[in-house]
């Protein structure tokens, strides 16, 4: 009997684990490995094996590419309007199936189950937003330019690749073809190797709901070969990365070489501005709802706080005791607040951060080290409260995990100079009660993103965006990036 017989799983997932090993799906049919590689697939909150995925080869990836490509234009003469429909019923499917496919992104996640089942929701929600975007989209608009007659006129590009991450994979798929699709282009997903399996079962669910063969591609396979392939693949016409800064790099020469448009949403260190006319208590609580959210593995956190120093200590002793609080455990516990890391590489990385910290003179506040929790040999680690000056490695590094880094500051501006001293530029919040103060800091906070005494919000409709080492070619979730996946010509006539 596995650790895992012991939470329920949906007859349904448990139907699919079973149908392991996992091909891609392409063309609207299995796409194995011919050689039959396969990697496995791994419960972080057990250790356990749930099953392993075909290994694609680049010459693999490129086939499908083509296929992806020989259904464009089938897809993209469709009007508007039926591309829509086709969308809204896969949207209506996948929310129809959101506890399955939830759980089974919370099994290879290591995402808590309710969470994991909001970003099935997320997903339906983008896509739905984007159909109604699409619908208000006049493909051809009128420019008044004297003595001419001239127009510009949208039409989708074809081909694009994605690449995606293992901390949101259900959610930023969503993010990411929901605008390609409803422009009129095909898609050609590339999931990471530890979280590919939702991913499958939204190609399968696509072919069901009556999608065009072609139209929804996910290859399976590693990042250096698979991922590699799809973003230097000539065929693509626009291409998104999602992921760090380091492979951000290597996709962006791969796409730069072919003269590709590229979408680059990269990793993050940002920070908590907190003043001292704040609800301590209350602030308190969602800044650590914030950092343990996922096990911190969210690219726009918070990781470095800086506290204005009246409240400094009052702050770090209500996070102490909420902190102490967290349950840690498996990620089908409905009891558990805080799951597991996805693999025991990001177990090495989120301690070996702690260490370096304190090793180089920051002082643990609270908390640090793995985890324990009974029965299981997950990748479980304490959330940490590191303190010290902001040049130390875990102030100045991405840890990607449940680590926050505290500063104490005096006055505004050395709250904004401290903000900005990183090479990061994601997302950043301020918080205080002073409205006037909170607007000036926000919009002095070097960034695509500032939240007021909030943060990770994502309003559908407000552009979201990276700058600096975090991002490049434009942001998700508006107007815009429906737009990027239009390519516009302009037809004019002299009179």
């Amino acid at each position: 009997m596995t650790s895992l017989a012991k939470f329920n799983l949906i007859p349904e997932v448990d139907s699919f684990l079973k149908s392991s090993p996992f091909a891609g799906f392409v063309g609207g049919k299995d796409f194995p490995s011919a050689k039959g590689t396969v990697i496995p697939t791994t419960d972080p909150g057990s250790g356990e094996k749930i099953g392993e995925i075909h290994d694609l080869s680049s010459a693999e990836i490129d086939g499908a590419v083509e296929i992806a490509n020989q259904a464009f234009p089938q897809w993209s003469a469709l009007s508007q309007k039926e591309r829509g429909a086709l969308l809204l019923r896969l949207a209506d499917a996948v929310e129809a199936k959101k506890a399955i496919i939830g759980q089974i992104e919370a099994l290879e996640a290591g995402k808590i189950e309710s969470q994991a089942q909001g970003d099935v929701q997320n997903f339906v929600d983008t896509l739905r937003y984007f159909v109604k975007l699409g619908d208000g989209v006049s493909t051809r608009t009128k420019l008044d330019i004297p003595g001419h007659e001239a127009w510009t006129y949208k039409t989708p590009w074809g081909v694009c690749g994605f690449i995606f991450p293992w901390n949101f994979p259900f959610l930023l798929i969503g993010w990411g073809i929901s605008p390609a699709l409803v422009a009129g282009n095909t898609v050609v997903i590339k999931p990471a190797e530890d979280t590919s399996l939702s991913a499958i079962y939204l190609a399968r669910l696509a072919k069901e709901v009556g999608i065009p063969d072609g139209v929804i591609n996910v290859v399976t396979g590693r990042g250096a070969t698979a991922g590699a392939a799809l973003s230097s693949n000539p065929k693509i016409k626009r291409m998104s990365f999602t992921g760090s800064p380091e492979v951000g790099r290597l996709v962006a020469e791969a796409c730069g070489k072919n003269l590709i448009p590229v979408k680059l949403e990269l990793g993050g260190k940002g920070a908590a501005v907190v003043f001292d006319d704040v609800d301590v208590a209350g602030t308190a609580e969602k800044l650590v709802g914030a950092i343990t959210f996922h096990t911190g593995q969210v690219c726009c956190d918070a990781t470095r706080w800086f506290i204005h120093a009246k409240i400094f200590d009052s702050f770090v002793e209500h996070c102490k005791g909420l902190l102490a609080k967290v349950k840690i455990g498996h990620q089908l516990d409905p009891t558990s607040q805080m799951g597991p890391v996805v693999n025991p590489k990001q177990h090495a990385r989120v301690l070996g951060y702690q260490e370096k910290g304190q090793a180089t003179g920051a002082k643990c506040l609270f908390g640090g080290g793995p985890a324990t929790v009974t029965g299981l040999h997950g990748n479980y680690v304490k959330p940490a409260l590191l303190a010290g000056s902001p040049d130390n490695v875990a102030a100045r590094e991405e840890i990607f995990g449940p680590v926050a880094y505290l500063v104490k500051f005096d006055t505004e501006a050395e709250a904004i100079a401290l903000a900005n001293d990183t090479d990061y530029g994601l997302a950043n919040s301020v918080w205080t009660k002073d409205k006037d103060r909170a607007n000036r800091v926000a919009e002095a906070m070097e960034a695509g993103n500032s939240w007021i005494n909030a943060h990770n919000v994502f309003a559908h409709g407000v552009p979201y965006g990276g700058i600096k080492k975090s991002g490049l070619g434009g942001g998700v979730l508006s107007i815009e990036t429906l737009n990027d996946y239009y390519r516009t010509t302009s037809v004019v006539r002299p009179n």
